[in-house]
């Protein structure tokens, strides 16, 4: 293991591995239920003409989901060494869902060979980053990102961290459209409060609860120095949401498990979306659509995994004193082959997870990590039932906790330099905003552009840099 991993030699401990694995896959797996919940089950009802078994498509999307992010995972173990998790990305599933949505709609034909079609364009992009990475040009992109922007994309994932925490990821209600900062403690009272909430007050007051234990118990663990801190405090905190459910509620927190499958939906997937791609659906749109697609698709997924890895590494001191992150092409690769093996099984593009920066936290700092987090995607092929009964507003708590963790990387900023924290405080605002890792980037690598250019200092704007501005500047206003 130590020859393999490194483990004592990077300060840590092969239980420590383990519990930061652990960690990472708790506030990961919501993608499991969710990956196939937006590509196929929020979509198809829409468009009234799905094309097979909405059903059986749902099962592929979602084993595939399992295997690509297991894989992934053990290959960043296996290649990187590093503490990352892979799957495929939120954002870039919902862009893929709305573009599969287009292609039907363009094509006139059924949303699952919509789906097909629009498999091959993350092929595509899977395929030309892995060029890319071979010849050190994506390491060569991210070199090139100025200094105070690479600081700045940190506290700004914190930013959007304590945004979902706080929001949508711990929602109430038949949509989940009750959020805890605006609906709970927006209101002038109580009383207001539960009348806005059509019944699901109860429910909220349990979830306000429970995600203020979680957080408020890993802070205290943290500081104490106890390892796997975040770990232990989802698990104490879904005992008390448990609890609360069984108590007050009167409803059964595992009730799902009666009944549920537990055996992968193979067949499911061969049917629906393994090696399923449909080149001739896809070059019917015309070629300058397509290439479209897969230049937004290029753009918003090398920028997410660039503001992920750099943030994780910062965070974890996986970093050299010029802020490079060790073993940078390794990981790009992996990410490469990710999403090609993730348009091959039949999902959306993979990417490196924010969520990672939780195991970070609890310890992780070799490909172990990674390994654990791996292996228990693939177990949940299986065991998928056990995914939905960690609650909401338990992970609520991690990603608040860890938000907080990453904000503290503006300590490192020149604030006396404009042109460094005009940049950032654009993308604190901009991420949690808009959601959108790579968009807030680009705003990010725009602002310090003009500012320099402005200032009669463009010379030392990199020329990368010069050039991706340009092409989100482009993406912006021209729709592309």
């Amino acid at each position: 293991m130590e020859k393999l991993f490194k483990v004592k030699s990077r300060g840590s401990s092969v239980k420590t591995e383990l519990v930061a694995g652990l960690t990472t896959f708790l506030t990961m797996a919501y993608i499991i239920m969710l990956n196939p919940n937006l590509i196929v089950g929020f979509r198809h009802g829409a468009l009234g003409n799905f094309g097979a078994d909405a059903g059986a498509a749902w099962n592929g999307v979602f084993l595939a989901t399992c295997l690509a992010s297991g894989v992934t995972c053990i290959l960043m173990a296996l290649v990187a060494n590093k503490p990352f998790g892979l799957a495929p990305g939120m954002g870039l599933n919902a862009y893929f869902a709305m573009a599969v949505a287009e292609i039907a709609s363009a094509a006139g034909c059924a949303y699952l060979v919509g789906l097909q079609a629009a498999l091959c364009l993350i092929l595509i992009e899977g395929l030309l980053f892995l060029v890319l990475s071979l010849f050190n040009i994506r390491e060569k992109i991210i070199a090139s990102i100025p200094l105070g922007v690479r600081l700045g994309i940190g506290p700004a994932i914190g930013m959007m961290l304590m945004n979902l925490g706080f929001g949508s990821n711990a929602g109430v209600g038949a949509n989940g459209e009750y959020f805890v900062l605006r609906d709970f403690f927006g209101p002038l009272s109580a009383g207001v409060a539960r009348e806005n909430m059509d019944g699901y007050f109860p429910v909220m007051v349990l979830t306000v609860v429970t995600m203020f234990a979680g957080l408020f118990l890993i802070i205290s663990l943290s500081r104490r120095g106890v390892k796997g801190a975040v770990l232990l405090g989802m698990l104490a905190s879904s005992a008390i949401y448990w609890a609360g459910q069984a108590i007050f509620l009167k409803q059964d927190p595992f009730a799902s498990l009666r009944g549920a499958s537990w055996l992968p939906p193979v067949r499911d997937m061969l049917d629906t979306t393994f090696l399923k791609f449909d080149f001739k659906t896809l070059m019917s749109l015309g070629w300058l659509s397509v290439v479209i697609f897969i230049v937004s698709f290029c753009m918003i997924d090398m920028s997410d995994t660039i503001g992920t890895v750099l943030a994780g590494a910062e965070r974890g001191g996986m970093v050299d004193e010029k802020h490079n992150v060790e073993n940078m092409k390794q990981i790009l690769i992996v990410d490469a082959v990710g999403t090609v093996l993730g348009s091959a099984a039949g999902t959306s593009s993979v990417t490196t997870y924010v969520e990672s920066i939780s195991g970070i936290e609890a310890g992780g700092r070799t490909g172990l990590t990674a390994l654990t987090t791996g292996v228990l995607f693939l177990a949940c092929a299986f065991i998928s039932p056990l995914a939905a009964v960690i609650p909401p507003p338990a992970t609520s708590a991690a990603l608040i906790y860890v938000g907080i963790l990453l904000l503290s990387g503006l300590r490192k900023i020149d604030f006396s330099d404009i042109s460094a924290v005009a940049p950032v405080f654009i993308m604190i605002v901009a991420m949690p905003v808009s959601g959108s890792i790579g968009h807030s980037i680009g705003l990010g690598l725009i602002a310090y552009t003009v500012i320099k250019l402005f200032g009669g200092k463009g010379s030392e704007v990199p020329l990368i840099t010069y050039i991706m501005s340009g092409i989100f500047l482009l993406k912006f206003f021209l729709a592309l």
